[in-house]
């Protein structure tokens, strides 16, 4: 399979995934067989690429880090348990908050058992769905980078159970936030983004007056918008008065923030929201955790097309776990003509470099 933009999408191709709409209901169906009505639904509707079947790319595997089926599951929870409380002051909404923390943790645990059983390296692109309720879906996304992360850091069990609870949470005061200014698809006023910055104050509120949730989740949604150099929000930290926790959940916040589709932007593919955290690295974000978040997750994933620097265009076939940056390509075009396809594995070949891959905005 490989990834298309649905602005190349053409009658007649073949889905090789499934697509879902905002409550995760499939949409579309894999097998699909695509009309041209339907590719005009999925334009209108924000979805920027898809995977699709094709005689060149049919062994590639593109294995999601969740199986697509329990990350729906764990995204319906949590929507659930924020519209609780939704229309609660924040003293009975964290009263509301504990009767589900039970099924809160039991998501986060079921998270880290899948991701310890992955490999190292997660291929994986955000889901392929609507814009509405990203909320509930970013929550989640950022769950699993923030696991990936301190799975990586050798967190053990306990510690992963804690920092994902906080990731799972972070967001959590937004549903304080009027859903005019949450959703707004142009850019904030100075009043408005004033009012987007107080959901942090909200979350942590909400979580530190829990009685059964760890008063770490609190902080790391207090705290996760804080950046190195003093320029983040709500209190302008620095550096070590930041806690280790909220500066990971700041690199997966804004990884998964600028790889998702949003009501304002198209998602931007994975080696260009690694470039915007790498532009940050020593001033906003900790240098060490964005290199090894660039070791955890794939920069150019299964299924992607790239453009390398002698001419030749094709498919990324499979990541090599050492080369992160030098998977193994499939050659489809030399010059901008077709070619009979061979792999070609960028690890061993170092005059070969991918220059560019095919965005999906």
């Amino acid at each position: 399979m490989r990834l298309v933009s649905t602005m190349l999408l053409q009658d007649g191709v073949e889905l090789a995934k499934p697509i879902y709409d905002n409550s995760g209901r499939i949409l579309v169906q894999r097998n699909v067989k695509l009309t041209s009505t339907m590719v005009r639904r999925l334009k209108t509707s924000g979805i920027t690429y898809v995977y699709i079947r094709d005689k060149y790319t049919e062994d590639i595997l593109v294995t999601p880090a969740i199986p697509d089926e329990e990350r729906m599951e764990a995204v319906n929870k949590i929507k659930k348990s924020f519209q609780s409380i939704k229309k609660e002051d924040i003293k009975k909404g964290s009263h509301l908050l504990d009767k589900s923390s039970e099924q809160l943790n039991d998501v986060v645990k079921g998270l880290v058992e899948n991701l310890l059983d992955q490999d190292e390296v997660m291929h994986y692109l955000s889901d392929l769905l609507i814009v509405d309720n990203y909320v509930f879906h970013h929550s989640v996304n950022v769950t699993i980078y923030t696991l990936a992360l301190a799975r990586q850091l050798k967190f053990n069990r306990k510690e992963m159970q804690v920092i994902g609870l906080g990731a799972l949470l972070h967001d959590i005061g937004k549903i304080y936030i009027p859903p005019e200014i949450l959703n707004k698809d142009s850019k904030l006023n100075d009043t408005e983004f004033k009012i987007i910055k107080a959901h942090t104050e909200y979350g942590f509120e909400l979580l530190r007056k829990s009685l059964t949730l760890p008063l770490l989740a609190a902080h790391c949604a207090f705290q996760h918008h804080e950046r190195l150099d003093g320029s983040g929000y709500p209190r302008g930290l620095v550096s070590d008065n930041i806690h280790p926790y909220a500066k990971i959940l700041g690199i997966a916040d804004v990884f998964d923030a600028v790889t998702s589709n949003r009501v304002y932007r198209a998602a931007m593919l994975p080696h260009k929201g690694l470039e915007i955290l790498s532009s940050g690295a020593g001033r906003q974000f900790d240098a060490n955790l964005v290199n090894l978040f660039k070791k955890t997750v794939s920069i150019y994933p299964n299924g992607i097309t790239v453009h390398l620097n002698d001419g030749r265009t094709g498919v990324v076939t499979k990541q090599n776990v050492h080369s992160h940056d030098r998977p193994i390509v499939r050659v489809l075009q030399e010059d901008n003509h077709p070619v009979q396809p061979y792999d070609l594995d960028l690890s061993i070949d170092p005059d070969a470099l991918i220059i560019g891959a095919d965005n999906a905005q």
